[in-house]
Parts: structure tokens; C-alpha cells; sequence
């Protein structure tokens, strides 16, 4: 019954759907259940130069990450040879743009890191998701970063075009997309896999909050109104009937 059973296809041809579904109905059912949670729960007040450095490393390493990824992974191949762009060319700029992106988003995550677990007053107010979810991404981008090793011992691109595919074909519902990566090293594999599982993990964390950040620009467009309270240092209060305070 299992003599041609793969973990390759449960990993690679299931998990995503899996992982994108759990990502689209967990987001949806935290914000209608709880849509006050959708926040970073800042520290700031608290070791405030570590926090600085460490996060401005860490969001413009990893958004450059996240974005150099989706952009190199849902190209199309035939736009690149549209554009007559070589294979290896894309690869070296990935390396070169998202290697210094990942060694900053890695310095900075350790810095955030370390000063979540080492600061009694911070600690205390840190969840265990909080900190489980901090220290996934600490592994995901050191692992990401030796892939690099991997990638630089076939520089024609013909590794970055299977990945190109398998993504591709994931969202364009191809069933055999798993087939693509089958033959790949292991460190790409674990790099996906542990992806998949923060992906699964992004609605129940703090990370919802990256939703928040993309949507601003949005509801202020579609003309939101919103409520801002302020404290008046006004000492009389104002007469309900008159333009001039109350004596």
C-alpha cells in the first residue's frame, strides 16, 4: 500500500496548500475574533538602541529577502528569455542582493533575539509564540544563507529555474509541482519545508501585523474614518453654549 509513497509529495506537493489555507482562514478568523491583537506589541521603551539597530537591520534585510524571493520565485522563465536575461545572471543577482539582505535581517534578528530572552523586563512580557516564531525566522535565515554554499557550485541557474516552476505550479494548482524539487540538496528542501511551517504559523503570531503595515496605505485611500483621542491641556472645561470657556 505505501511501497510508492514520497515524503517529497505530502511535503512539497500538499503542504503548501495546506500551509496557504491555514494562512488565509486563520488571518481572517484572528481578525474577526479578536482584531485588537493585530499589533507588533512593541517594547520600545525598553532597551531602545538595541532596539533600533536591531530592527531596521532586521525589516530592511528581511523585506528585501521577502521581496527578492517573490519576485525570483512567480516570474515567468519565458519573460527572462523574452528579456534575454541569462539564467546565471539572476542567480548571481541573488546572491549578491540577497546575501548582504539576509547576513543583515540574521544580525538583526539575533539582536531582537537576544534582547527578548536576556532582559528580565522584556521577557516578562514576551510570549512563548513571540519567541518561538523570533527564533524560527533566526533559523530560516541561516539556513537560507547556506544555500548560498549550494548555489555557488552551479552557477548556471538550472537549480533556480526548478524553483521557479515548482512555485509557479504550486499556485497555478499542478498537482505534480513536488516533481520540480525531488532531485534538489537538502538544505533547499529544508529551507522550503520550514518555511511552510512559518507560513502556517503567521496567523497565531505576532506577524499579522505585517497584514496591518500593507493595508494602511488602503484604508486611508478608501476613505476610513478613524477616532484619535487627546489629551487637552485645556484647564477650564468649554461651554456646551458658547465659543469661549466656561468661567
Amino acid at each position: 500500500m505505501f511501497s510508492n509513497f514520497d515524503i517529497n509529495f505530502i511535503i512539497f506537493g500538499v503542504m503548501p496548500y495546506v500551509a496557504l489555507t491555514v494562512l488565509i482562514v486563520g488571518s481572517i478568523a484572528r481578525y474577526e475574533r479578536d482584531p485588537f491583537t493585530w499589533k507588533s506589541s512593541s517594547s520600545q521603551l525598553l532597551r531602545r538602541k538595541q532596539l533600533i539597530w536591531g530592527s531596521v537591520l532586521f525589516h530592511v534585510g528581511i523585506l528585501t529577502v521577502f521581496f527578492g524571493h517573490l519576485v525570483g520565485l512567480f516570474t515567468p522563465v519565458w519573460v527572462l528569455d523574452a528579456l534575454g536575461i541569462p539564467y546565471a545572471l539572476k542567480q548571481w543577482m541573488a546572491v549578491l542582493i540577497g546575501g548582504p539582505a539576509g547576513v543583515a535581517a540574521l544580525i538583526g534578528s539575533t539582536m531582537l533575539l537576544h534582547r527578548r530572552l536576556v532582559d528580565p523586563r522584556i521577557r516578562v512580557t514576551s510570549s512563548y509564540p513571540d519567541i518561538i516564531i523570533m527564533g524560527l525566522i533566526w533559523l530560516q535565515l541561516a539556513i537560507g544563507l547556506l544555500t548560498i554554499t549550494q548555489t555557488l557550485q552551479h552557477m548556471d541557474g538550472a537549480a533556480m529555474v526548478l524553483f521557479m516552476n515548482w512555485s509557479q505550479s504550486v499556485v497555478t494548482l499542478n498537482l505534480n509541482a513536488w516533481i520540480n524539487v525531488i532531485d534538489v540538496h537538502w538544505l533547499y528542501k529544508l529551507h522550503i519545508f520550514l518555511g511552510l511551517i512559518i507560513t502556517m504559523l503567521f496567523p497565531f503570531t505576532r506577524l499579522v501585523h505585517i497584514f496591518s503595515g500593507f493595508a494602511t496605505p488602503f484604508r486611508y485611500l478608501l476613505g476610513r474614518r478613524g477616532y484619535q483621542l487627546v489629551r487637552s491641556r485645556r484647564q477650564t472645561p468649554l461651554d456646551s453654549h458658547s465659543s469661549t470657556p466656561a468661567e
